[in-house]
C-alpha cells in the first residue's frame, strides 16, 4: 500500500482530551478517530490490525471445532423476556432500548446468550446433533457510565463471543477446558502474558467463570497474583493475603480483562424451553456456555503494552505490515525507480508493504511517522543506501545494510 493515498496521515498532536496512552497514540498514529465518547471508528490501519488479531482467534477457535456465523443486533424484548433478563435491573442499566413506529420494543445487543438459545430451540435437537459451538466477531453495546481509557472501555465495541450447547456439564467442562487453552494460545500469539482469573459472573451467570487479565497500568480490575504459583483471582472474589493454593503472598496489580468464559449451566434452555432429546427418548435442557474476547479492546491492550516514547510497537503477528518502506530523495529519478524495484519485488514475494511514496518530506518527518505507526521493519531507499536497503528493527537502535535477497530470506 502505497502511503500517499492512505487516509488519513498522522497527526503531530493528540486530539484534546485524548489522556490514556492507546487513545493519543491510536488516533496520532491514523488507527481510530473518536465520534463520541465511548464511539470509535477504525479507520484503514486499525481495521487491518482488527483484522489480524481476529484471523489468529479464527484459527485457534476452528481448531476446537467451532464455526463461525453472524447473528443480529436488534433484538426483540420478547426474547430477553424469556429468559428473564429484560426484567433485571442490573440488566437495565447497561442496555440500549429503543421502540419501533408501532412501539414493539427492542434492544441493541451487549451479549448474544438469548439469541443463540433462540436459534437452537428452532431446530429439533438429539444428543446425536451436541455438543454445537458457534462464534462471531460482532458489534456489542453497552450503556456504560462513564466511557474512558480511549478504546479499553466503549459504550459500542468489537467483541468475540463463542457460544457452545452440550448433553452434560461433564461434556461441557471438557470443552470449556479446549477454549481456556485455546485463549491462552490466542494471546501468546499477540505476545500478551495473561493470567487466568477466577471471577464473578456478573449479570450472565451465578456459575463458574474465569477471566483472562493482563498486567497493564491503565487498567481498572484490581487483580491478586500469587508470586509462588499461578493462582489469580479478582479482588472481589478473595480477601485475603496469602494465596489458598500454596499460602504463597498476594500481589495486587492493575490489569485489564481481555477475556471472559462462562459456564452458564442449564438456566438459559430452561427459561427459554429449549432441550434436545436424549438416547432414550427423553427431553432434557441443554448445558451452555459463552465465551468473549474484547477484539477493540485488544487493540488499545496492545498498544499500552507495546511503545515507547516514539509511538507504537507492534508485535509481529497483529501489525498492520509487516514492512514499512521508505523512500528517500525521490526527486532523483534513479532512486525513485530503485525504491519502486524493492516495492513490487517484496510485493511479489508476499510481504506486506507500508511504502512511503511521498515527495518533498524529509527524512526526519518520515522516520518519525515510521516510528509512530510502529510497523516491525523500517526499510530505507535513499542516496546513500545505493543498489541496496537500510534495514532496521523497530524495537532496535541499529540499522544494516543488505540487498532484497538478503531481506527476504530475514523476514520470510
Amino acid at each position: 500500500m502505497r502511503y500517499s493515498t492512505i487516509f488519513p496521515k498522522t497527526l503531530k498532536m493528540a486530539p484534546s482530551g485524548a489522556e490514556s496512552i492507546n487513545h493519543q497514540l491510536l488516533a496520532r498514529g491514523g488507527f481510530i478517530d473518536q465520534l463520541m465518547a465511548g464511539s470509535w471508528t477504525l479507520l484503514p490501519l486499525g481495521l487491518r490490525v482488527v483484522s489480524k488479531i481476529n484471523q489468529i482467534i479464527r484459527q485457534e477457535l476452528n481448531s476446537t471445532g467451532a464455526w463461525e456465523a453472524q447473528l443480529p443486533l436488534l433484538h426483540p424484548k420478547e426474547i430477553w423476556s424469556r429468559s428473564g433478563r429484560w426484567d433485571d435491573p442490573a440488566v437495565a442499566e447497561i442496555m440500549y432500548r429503543l421502540k419501533d413506529r408501532s412501539e414493539r420494543e427492542y434492544c441493541l445487543s451487549f451479549t448474544h446468550e438469548e439469541i443463540v438459545m433462540d436459534l437452537l430451540g428452532k431446530y429439533n435437537l438429539s444428543y446425536k446433533d451436541l455438543p454445537i459451538k458457534i462464534y462471531q466477531f460482532s458489534t456489542k453495546f453497552r450503556n456504560e457510565l462513564r466511557a474512558k481509557s480511549g478504546i479499553l472501555r466503549g459504550r459500542e465495541f468489537l467483541m468475540k463471543d463463542l457460544y457452545s450447547a452440550h448433553v452434560s456439564l461433564e461434556d461441557l467442562e471438557v470443552y470449556f477446558a479446549q477454549v481456556r487453552e485455546a485463549y491462552l494460545k490466542i494471546f501468546t500469539r499477540m505476545d500478551l502474558e495473561t493470567r487466568v482469573v477466577n471471577a464473578s459472573g456478573g449479570v450472565f451467570t451465578e456459575h463458574f467463570t474465569q477471566e483472562f487479565q493482563v498486567e497493564c497500568d491503565a487498567g481498572e480490575d484490581m487483580v491478586l497474583f500469587c508470586e509462588k504459583c499461578d493462582f489469580a483471582a479478582n479482588v472481589e472474589v478473595i480477601k485475603s493475603n496469602n494465596c489458598p493454593e500454596c499460602s504463597g503472598l498476594l500481589k495486587e496489580v492493575k490489569t485489564v480483562e481481555v477475556g471472559h468464559i462462562f459456564t452458564l449451566g442449564t438456566k438459559y434452555a430452561a427459561n427459554m424451553n429449549v432441550n434436545f432429546t436424549d438416547e432414550t427418548g427423553n427431553k432434557k435442557p441443554l448445558w451452555f456456555a459463552s465465551y468473549g474476547i474484547g477484539v477493540s479492546r485488544l487493540l488499545g491492550v496492545l498498544v499500552e503494552k507495546f511503545h515507547d516514547e516514539r509511538g507504537i510497537i507492534w508485535p509481529e503477528s497483529v501489525a498492520p505490515f509487516k514492512t514499512h518502506l521508505i523512500g528517500l530523495d525521490l526527486e532523483n529519478e534513479e532512486i525513485k525507480a530503485q525504491a519502486e524495484k524493492v516495492y513490487q519485488l517484496l510485493s511479489a514475494d508476499g510481504v506486506e508493504v507500508l511504502y512511503d511514496d511521498r515527495v518533498g518530506l524529509s527524512a526526519g518527518e518520515k522516520f518519525s511517522d515510521a516510528d509512530l505507526i510502529g510497523v516491525p521493519y523500517r526499510l530505507v531507499v535513499s542516496k546513500r543506501t545505493h543498489d541496496q536497503i537500510e534495514v532496521k528493527k523497530r524495537a532496535d537502535k541499529n540499522t544494516n545494510f543488505m540487498s532484497v535477497t538478503e531481506l527476504l530470506e530475514q523476514i520470510r
